[in-house]
Parts: C-alpha cells; sequence; structure tokens
C-alpha cells in the first residue's frame, strides 16, 4: 500500500473511487448522486491543491486507489490552525489498516503545516468509523441533531476533533 498525495492525473478515478464508496450510505451524497464530470473533478482538485493548508492524500494498491483522506484547511487566519477531513476507503479494502495509514500521513503532513486541530464529522449509527475515529484519538466534541436526511429519517451527526 502506498499513501501519496493526490495528482490531477487521477482526477477521473478519483471520482470512481468516490462514486463507489458513496455507495455505503455513510458519505455526504447519496449513492448515486453526485454528478460531478472528471474536468469538474480535476478544477476541484486544482483548487484544493493550491491551497497552502489543503491536501487530497490518496492509497494506492497494486496501481488503483484504494482510499483518500482529504484535509480541508481553513483559509482565514483565526481558522488557519485548523483542518476539516474527510476519509473514504473502498469497502474492499476495509478492515486492512488503509484509514489508519491515510490518518497517519495526514498528522505528519498537519504537524509540518503548523496545523493543531483536525476536525470531522460522522454519522451516529456509523460505528464503524466512529470507533476507528476514536482509536485514531478524535473525541466527541458535540452532536448535531437532525443534521441529515437519510432515506427519509432524520439522522444526528458527531462533531469530533483531534488536538495535535
Amino acid at each position: 500500500m502506498i499513501i501519496r498525495p493526490i495528482e490531477i492525473t487521477d482526477a477521473e478515478e478519483f471520482l470512481e473511487l468516490s462514486k463507489r464508496i458513496e455507495e455505503s450510505g455513510f458519505m455526504l451524497y447519496e449513492p448515486g448522486e453526485k454528478q460531478t464530470t472528471a474536468e469538474q473533478q480535476r478544477k476541484i482538485l486544482e483548487k484544493v491543491m493550491a491551497e497552502e493548508k489543503s491536501i487530497f492524500f490518496v492509497a494506492e494498491s497494486e496501481g488503483a486507489l484504494a482510499g483518500f483522506i482529504a484535509a480541508l484547511g481553513g483559509t482565514v487566519r483565526r481558522k488557519s490552525h485548523s483542518a476539516y477531513l474527510v476519509l473514504g476507503v473502498d469497502e474492499k479494502f476495509r478492515g486492512q489498516g488503509v484509514a489508519s495509514q491515510l490518518f497517519n500521513q495526514v498528522f505528519e503532513w498537519a504537524n509540518e503545516k503548523n496545523i493543531t486541530r483536525l476536525e470531522l464529522t460522522v454519522i451516529k449509527n456509523n460505528d464503524r468509523a466512529f470507533n476507528l475515529y476514536r482509536k485514531m484519538g478524535f473525541v466527541i466534541e458535540g452532536e448535531k441533531v437532525h443534521s441529515l436526511k437519510i432515506n427519509g429519517e432524520y439522522v444526528n451527526e458527531y462533531y469530533m476533533y483531534k488536538l495535535l
């Protein structure tokens, strides 16, 4: 498994990876909802890559993308010490330590960028992700009530953070 920064040439494969991960039902987009084109994805990646305190790392296995973590840093001075994380791992690679490797890479990157606060959200009933985040040192900061509507039902999300 190789963990590396994403490249613009990964845009199309990353888009397909994102769509596969969304099939889990635990991501912001519903399965099949995202209508992003490869060109739009390239532009999104270019914008993120241009930000000093933002980055995408991907996990690559045998030449194919297996997962990703995005750290989206604050763009104003008062938030320049923090970054919001988004993580996704392809189903066939879950339980193999890919997410932990991605987190460790982003922790190292955050230290280099003087980012001292990492934050994320997780759907309350996503026990597998919640347990992973706790294992990686994240703690619950609060609960956002009725933050999402999934299959006609309101669900809550936990806000979680980790100080470095």
